[in-house]
């Protein structure tokens, strides 16, 4: 289990540790793996001690799942940005593409945190299942295989982005937004075809 935030309080002087501690993470991510990177390391960059550290965090991993929340946020938006009418296979959401050029543009944290067993997608991939399997049942409640469904939505998605950010998917921000959302629609295409999907605009669409 991955280790939690330590209780801290809602005193503003938290709030701006912790983020000076996320941030220090981030950038010796942007230099080198997270396997590489020290406790040691983070405080020098965040100008703290290691007894102000333990205060905030159980340990490193629990600090790197904590960087991670907004980019899991942000990606978890980006697939669900749309309306009551998805767009078409041709036509993504902007801001997907808008996230996958923030990704672009920091590629060496994003390697770092969706090398193997990293953070990142460990929880952008339990995320997003987590919320497509709870869109699924608010729409069908007494629908079957929602399970398969949201995990092959948050599998596809997580393990491209961890091939792109790798170099072994080489696609611009908005090549890739369009792979990407093409992919997704298939699998509820086919989830439709076997009564998994209630969504019903066409083409069916990752659920938001």
């Amino acid at each position: 289990m991955t280790p939690a935030v330590t209780d801290g309080s809602n005193d503003p002087r938290t709030a701006r540790t912790r983020g000076r501690l996320r941030e220090a993470l981030l950038e010796a991510c942007a230099e080198r793996p997270l396997d590489r990177v020290s406790v040691a390391d983070v405080v020098r960059g965040a100008g703290v001690g290691r007894a102000t550290f333990y205060l905030h965090y159980d340990d490193l991993r629990a600090l790197a799942v904590d960087a991670c929340a907004d980019a899991v946020r942000e990606a978890v938006e980006a697939l669900h940005a749309w309306g009551r009418t998805p767009p078409g296979p041709d036509a993504p959401p902007e801001e997907l593409v808008a996230l996958l050029r923030e990704i672009r543009s920091r590629a060496a944290v994003y390697r770092s945190l969706l090398g193997p067993g990293g953070p990142l997608g460990e929880l952008l991939h339990q995320e997003l299942r987590q919320y497509s399997l709870d869109e699924l049942r608010r729409r069908s409640p007494a629908g079957s295989g929602h399970d398969l469904t949201a995990s092959a939505v948050a599998g596809l998605f997580t393990g491209m982005l961890a091939d792109w950010v790798h170099d072994r998917i080489d696609a611009a921000p908005e090549q890739l937004a369009g792979r990407i959302w093409r992919s997704l629609l298939a699998v509820h295409a086919v989830a439709a075809s076997h009564g998994q999907s209630t969504v019903t605009a066409a083409p069916a669409a990752p659920l938001g």
